[in-house]
Protein backbone atom coordinates (compact mmCIF):
# COMPACT_ATOMS: atom_id res chain seq x y z
CA UNK A 1 0.00 0.00 0.00
CA UNK A 2 1.36 3.41 -0.80
CA UNK A 3 1.90 5.80 1.93
CA UNK A 4 2.39 9.44 0.69
CA UNK A 5 5.60 11.36 1.78
CA UNK A 6 3.03 13.99 3.36
CA UNK A 7 1.47 11.66 5.53
CA UNK A 8 4.57 9.85 6.89
CA UNK A 9 5.61 13.58 7.77
CA UNK A 10 2.49 14.45 9.44
CA UNK A 11 3.11 11.04 11.38
CA UNK A 12 6.35 11.53 12.70
CA UNK A 13 5.60 14.80 14.03
CA UNK A 14 2.54 13.69 15.85
CA UNK A 15 5.24 11.74 18.26
CA UNK A 16 8.09 14.26 18.58
CA UNK A 17 7.69 17.14 21.47
CA UNK A 18 6.74 20.02 19.11
CA UNK A 19 6.55 22.66 21.65
CA UNK A 20 9.67 22.13 23.34
CA UNK A 21 11.35 21.26 20.04
CA UNK A 22 10.13 24.91 18.62
CA UNK A 23 11.33 26.54 21.95
CA UNK A 24 14.92 25.71 21.44
CA UNK A 25 15.07 26.41 18.07
CA UNK A 26 13.50 30.04 19.20
CA UNK A 27 16.54 30.11 21.38
CA UNK A 28 18.78 29.51 18.49
CA UNK A 29 17.39 31.86 16.44
CA UNK A 30 17.90 34.98 19.28
CA UNK A 31 21.44 34.03 19.30
CA UNK A 32 23.57 37.21 18.11
CA UNK A 33 25.66 35.37 16.24
CA UNK A 34 28.92 36.62 14.19
CA UNK A 35 27.74 39.51 11.60
CA UNK A 36 29.58 36.94 9.02
CA UNK A 37 27.76 33.81 9.23
CA UNK A 38 24.80 35.54 9.70
CA UNK A 39 25.31 37.14 6.81
CA UNK A 40 25.90 33.93 4.64
CA UNK A 41 22.70 32.01 6.58
CA UNK A 42 20.26 34.73 5.45
CA UNK A 43 21.77 34.59 1.39
CA UNK A 44 21.15 31.20 1.39
CA UNK A 45 17.80 31.60 2.95
CA UNK A 46 16.65 34.68 0.54
CA UNK A 47 17.71 33.11 -2.31
CA UNK A 48 16.42 29.62 -1.73
CA UNK A 49 12.97 31.17 -0.61
CA UNK A 50 13.07 34.27 -2.83
CA UNK A 51 13.23 36.92 -0.04
CA UNK A 52 13.42 40.56 -1.58
CA UNK A 53 14.81 42.51 0.88
CA UNK A 54 15.14 45.50 -1.41
CA UNK A 55 11.61 46.84 0.52
CA UNK A 56 12.87 45.70 3.76
CA UNK A 57 14.63 47.78 6.71
CA UNK A 58 18.19 46.26 6.91
CA UNK A 59 20.30 47.87 9.74
CA UNK A 60 23.69 49.59 8.68
CA UNK A 61 25.86 46.59 10.09
CA UNK A 62 23.24 43.78 9.22
CA UNK A 63 20.68 41.67 11.52
CA UNK A 64 22.11 40.89 14.26
CA UNK A 65 20.04 37.35 15.15
CA UNK A 66 18.02 34.95 12.56
CA UNK A 67 14.91 36.24 14.21
CA UNK A 68 15.57 39.79 13.49
CA UNK A 69 16.28 38.86 10.25
CA UNK A 70 12.70 36.62 9.80
CA UNK A 71 10.64 40.00 12.01
CA UNK A 72 11.84 42.09 9.65
CA UNK A 73 10.53 45.04 9.18
CA UNK A 74 8.93 47.06 5.83
CA UNK A 75 10.16 50.68 4.53
CA UNK A 76 7.70 53.14 4.49
CA UNK A 77 4.83 52.92 2.24
CA UNK A 78 5.94 49.44 0.96
CA UNK A 79 2.47 48.13 1.87
CA UNK A 80 0.06 51.00 0.84
CA UNK A 81 -3.30 50.80 2.27
CA UNK A 82 -6.58 50.61 0.01
CA UNK A 83 -8.15 53.90 -0.24
CA UNK A 84 -11.50 52.91 0.60
CA UNK A 85 -11.49 53.93 4.52
CA UNK A 86 -14.43 50.80 4.72
CA UNK A 87 -12.62 48.23 3.39
CA UNK A 88 -11.61 45.50 5.23
CA UNK A 89 -7.79 44.78 4.30
CA UNK A 90 -5.60 41.83 4.83
CA UNK A 91 -3.31 41.77 7.93
CA UNK A 92 -0.49 39.97 6.20
CA UNK A 93 1.62 38.99 3.04
CA UNK A 94 0.98 35.66 2.08
CA UNK A 95 -2.02 33.17 -0.23
CA UNK A 96 -5.22 33.48 0.47
CA UNK A 97 -5.75 30.16 1.33
CA UNK A 98 -9.77 29.51 2.02
CA UNK A 99 -12.55 32.41 2.46
CA UNK A 100 -16.71 31.93 2.60
CA UNK A 101 -19.07 32.45 5.02
CA UNK A 102 -19.49 31.64 8.84
CA UNK A 103 -23.18 29.82 8.98
CA UNK A 104 -25.58 30.90 11.44
CA UNK A 105 -24.58 27.89 13.67
CA UNK A 106 -21.37 29.56 13.95
CA UNK A 107 -19.66 26.84 11.66
CA UNK A 108 -17.02 27.32 8.72
CA UNK A 109 -15.34 25.24 6.44
CA UNK A 110 -11.48 25.57 5.87
CA UNK A 111 -10.39 23.70 3.28
CA UNK A 112 -13.22 21.00 3.41
CA UNK A 113 -12.91 20.63 7.66
CA UNK A 114 -15.58 22.07 9.51
CA UNK A 115 -14.97 24.30 12.01
CA UNK A 116 -16.39 26.41 15.11
CA UNK A 117 -15.87 30.09 15.47
CA UNK A 118 -15.90 29.18 19.32
CA UNK A 119 -13.11 26.37 19.03
CA UNK A 120 -10.88 28.87 16.83
CA UNK A 121 -11.65 32.15 18.80
CA UNK A 122 -11.75 29.79 22.55
CA UNK A 123 -14.74 31.22 23.88
CA UNK A 124 -18.25 30.15 22.76
CA UNK A 125 -19.76 32.51 23.73
CA UNK A 126 -17.94 34.79 21.18
CA UNK A 127 -18.92 33.03 18.20
CA UNK A 128 -22.63 34.06 17.84
CA UNK A 129 -21.35 37.43 16.94
CA UNK A 130 -19.40 36.18 13.64
CA UNK A 131 -22.79 33.81 12.77
CA UNK A 132 -23.79 34.84 9.41
CA UNK A 133 -20.58 36.61 8.84
CA UNK A 134 -17.48 36.11 7.01
CA UNK A 135 -13.93 34.17 6.92
CA UNK A 136 -11.09 35.03 5.51
CA UNK A 137 -7.66 32.56 6.01
CA UNK A 138 -3.91 34.01 4.93
CA UNK A 139 -1.13 31.48 5.08
CA UNK A 140 2.33 33.27 5.24
CA UNK A 141 5.10 31.32 3.69
CA UNK A 142 8.77 31.37 4.19
CA UNK A 143 9.32 34.13 1.91
CA UNK A 144 6.65 36.35 3.22
CA UNK A 145 6.73 39.34 5.66
CA UNK A 146 5.74 38.01 9.34
CA UNK A 147 4.52 41.13 10.65
CA UNK A 148 0.82 41.37 10.72
CA UNK A 149 -1.62 44.45 10.61
CA UNK A 150 -4.79 45.50 11.73
CA UNK A 151 -7.33 44.85 9.44
CA UNK A 152 -9.67 47.52 10.24
CA UNK A 153 -9.40 51.13 12.59
CA UNK A 154 -10.94 50.56 16.17
CA UNK A 155 -10.45 49.78 19.49
CA UNK A 156 -9.18 46.59 20.88
CA UNK A 157 -11.24 45.16 23.23
CA UNK A 158 -9.36 41.67 24.53
CA UNK A 159 -6.57 39.69 23.39
CA UNK A 160 -6.51 36.06 24.23
CA UNK A 161 -4.33 33.45 24.22
CA UNK A 162 -5.34 29.98 23.76
CA UNK A 163 -2.65 27.29 24.34
CA UNK A 164 -2.47 24.45 22.15
CA UNK A 165 0.14 22.45 20.38
CA UNK A 166 2.35 23.41 17.14
CA UNK A 167 1.69 21.26 14.35
CA UNK A 168 2.69 23.12 10.55
CA UNK A 169 0.43 24.97 9.13
CA UNK A 170 1.04 24.60 5.58
CA UNK A 171 -0.22 21.74 3.01
CA UNK A 172 0.85 18.39 5.46
CA UNK A 173 -0.94 20.52 8.35
CA UNK A 174 -3.91 20.75 6.42
CA UNK A 175 -4.25 17.66 5.07
CA UNK A 176 -3.00 15.28 7.70
CA UNK A 177 -4.25 16.98 11.11
CA UNK A 178 -7.43 17.03 12.27
CA UNK A 179 -8.86 20.65 13.65
CA UNK A 180 -5.73 22.00 13.16
CA UNK A 181 -6.69 25.82 13.58
CA UNK A 182 -8.57 24.28 16.85
CA UNK A 183 -4.93 22.23 18.10
CA UNK A 184 -2.59 25.15 17.22
CA UNK A 185 -1.55 27.74 20.24
CA UNK A 186 -2.93 30.94 19.14
CA UNK A 187 -3.39 34.20 20.21
CA UNK A 188 -6.94 36.36 19.29
CA UNK A 189 -7.24 39.94 19.05
CA UNK A 190 -10.66 41.45 18.92
CA UNK A 191 -11.12 45.06 17.34
CA UNK A 192 -14.37 46.89 18.11
CA UNK A 193 -14.56 48.60 14.61
CA UNK A 194 -16.84 51.70 13.99
CA UNK A 195 -17.49 50.73 10.57
CA UNK A 196 -18.45 46.90 11.14
CA UNK A 197 -18.79 46.00 14.86
CA UNK A 198 -16.39 43.30 16.19
CA UNK A 199 -13.46 42.03 13.95
CA UNK A 200 -11.29 39.36 15.36
CA UNK A 201 -7.80 38.43 13.67
CA UNK A 202 -6.69 35.17 14.59
CA UNK A 203 -3.04 34.74 15.16
CA UNK A 204 -2.08 30.86 14.75
CA UNK A 205 1.16 29.28 15.81
CA UNK A 206 2.90 26.85 13.77
CA UNK A 207 6.12 24.12 14.50
CA UNK A 208 9.63 25.95 13.98
CA UNK A 209 10.09 28.86 16.54
CA UNK A 210 6.27 28.89 17.31
CA UNK A 211 6.67 31.93 18.93
CA UNK A 212 3.67 35.08 18.50
CA UNK A 213 4.63 38.48 20.18
CA UNK A 214 1.68 41.35 20.22
CA UNK A 215 3.24 44.35 19.30
CA UNK A 216 0.65 46.85 21.95
CA UNK A 217 1.30 44.74 24.52
CA UNK A 218 5.05 43.37 25.32
CA UNK A 219 4.23 40.89 27.86
CA UNK A 220 2.15 38.41 25.51
CA UNK A 221 4.63 36.30 23.95
CA UNK A 222 3.67 32.65 23.42
CA UNK A 223 5.41 29.35 23.44
CA UNK A 224 7.78 30.65 26.80
CA UNK A 225 6.36 28.23 28.87
CA UNK A 226 3.30 29.98 30.37
CA UNK A 227 -0.14 30.69 29.58
CA UNK A 228 -0.69 34.59 28.65
CA UNK A 229 -4.39 34.19 29.94
CA UNK A 230 -6.72 37.38 29.19
CA UNK A 231 -6.70 40.87 28.63
CA UNK A 232 -10.03 42.72 28.09
CA UNK A 233 -9.34 46.09 27.89
CA UNK A 234 -11.50 48.53 29.62
CA UNK A 235 -13.03 51.65 26.84
CA UNK A 236 -10.53 53.88 28.41
CA UNK A 237 -7.25 51.67 28.24
CA UNK A 238 -8.29 49.86 25.23
CA UNK A 239 -5.25 50.66 22.16
CA UNK A 240 -6.62 52.61 19.41
CA UNK A 241 -5.34 51.40 15.90
CA UNK A 242 -6.05 51.98 12.57
CA UNK A 243 -5.94 50.14 9.55
CA UNK A 244 -2.17 48.77 9.03
CA UNK A 245 -1.27 49.39 12.52
CA UNK A 246 0.68 46.56 13.75
CA UNK A 247 -0.64 43.82 15.39
CA UNK A 248 1.86 41.71 16.30
CA UNK A 249 4.62 39.55 14.57
CA UNK A 250 5.16 35.58 14.26
CA UNK A 251 8.63 34.20 14.71
CA UNK A 252 8.84 31.79 12.42
CA UNK A 253 5.47 30.88 10.67
CA UNK A 254 2.45 30.76 10.33
CA UNK A 255 -1.17 31.57 9.20
CA UNK A 256 -3.73 34.87 10.37
CA UNK A 257 -7.78 33.86 10.62
CA UNK A 258 -10.31 37.28 10.25
CA UNK A 259 -13.95 37.03 11.19
CA UNK A 260 -15.96 39.63 10.66
CA UNK A 261 -19.57 39.70 11.61
CA UNK A 262 -22.70 39.89 9.89
CA UNK A 263 -23.32 43.84 10.76
CA UNK A 264 -20.60 44.42 9.13
CA UNK A 265 -22.18 44.32 4.84
CA UNK A 266 -19.22 43.12 3.54
CA UNK A 267 -18.69 41.18 0.85
CA UNK A 268 -15.22 39.19 -0.73
CA UNK A 269 -13.13 41.08 -3.93
CA UNK A 270 -10.95 38.19 -3.73
CA UNK A 271 -10.92 34.55 -4.64
CA UNK A 272 -8.94 32.03 -2.92
CA UNK A 273 -6.01 30.95 -3.61
CA UNK A 274 -4.49 34.23 -4.61
CA UNK A 275 -1.67 35.93 -3.51
CA UNK A 276 -2.37 38.72 -1.20
CA UNK A 277 -0.12 41.88 0.26
CA UNK A 278 -0.63 43.55 3.86
CA UNK A 279 -3.49 46.72 2.83
CA UNK A 280 -4.86 45.17 0.14
CA UNK A 281 -8.91 44.65 0.39
CA UNK A 282 -10.04 41.53 0.91
CA UNK A 283 -13.45 42.51 1.76
CA UNK A 284 -15.99 45.69 0.56
CA UNK A 285 -19.35 46.76 1.48
CA UNK A 286 -21.84 45.65 -1.11
CA UNK A 287 -23.18 49.14 -1.66
CA UNK A 288 -19.49 50.17 -2.59
CA UNK A 289 -18.98 47.08 -4.62
CA UNK A 290 -21.95 48.25 -6.79
CA UNK A 291 -21.28 51.70 -7.03
CA UNK A 292 -18.43 50.58 -8.59
CA UNK A 293 -18.81 48.90 -11.38
CA UNK A 294 -21.45 51.59 -12.83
Amino acid sequence: MFISPSRVAATSLKVLPRKGLSRALGKVARIEAPAPVLRIAMRAYCRAYGVDLSECVVPPDGYDSFDAFFTRRLRAGARPLDVDPTALVSPADGRLEDLGPIELGSTLRVKGRTYTVGEVLGDDRAASLYAGGRFAVVYLSPRDYHRVHAPVDGRVRYVRHVPGTLFPVNAIGLQHVPRLFARNERVVIEQDSPQHGPIATVMVGAIGVGRISVSFNARLITNDGRSCGEVVYAQGDAPLLSRGDELGAFHLGSTAIIFAGPGSGLQFVRRAGESVRCGEALLRRQSQRSESRE
